[in-house]
């Protein structure tokens, strides 16, 4: 995936807004006012942090080269995923699902 696949990909959830809080090389996707995405435009190759539960994170980080942890980010719920072509968009696509789900509002249900 390239960057603007990413960014379409991101910005296609409900309730996503995008902007640049950090400057106008770095994307910054949110949910609610929380972020969960950012990514550089300038970096190549390109690479974006992503949320992630914390034993998920270590055991991502073991298992793929290309993820380690977040860059200038908490390294305990953060990854960043340096996107060379080791996964899949699949695999990409899941990584950004899962930092969306962690951080959008939970549904409350009544009993």
């Amino acid at each position: 995936m390239n960057v603007e696949e990413i960014r379409a990909y991101a910005t296609a959830k409900p309730g996503v807004e995008e902007g640049f809080p950090f400057g106008e090389e770095t994307l910054v996707f949110k949910v609610m006012g929380k972020m969960f995405l950012a990514m550089g435009l300038t970096r190549q190759p390109p690479q974006f942090n992503a949320k992630c539960d914390p034993e998920r994170a270590i055991a991502l980080r073991e298992q793929y080269a290309c993820i380690v942890p977040g860059y200038h980010m908490n390294k305990k719920h953060w990854n960043t995923v340096i996107i060379d072509n080791t996964l899949s968009k699949k695999q990409i696509k899941e990584l950004i699902d899962h930092s969306y789900d962690l951080v959008k509002p939970k549904s409350k249900t009544k009993k």
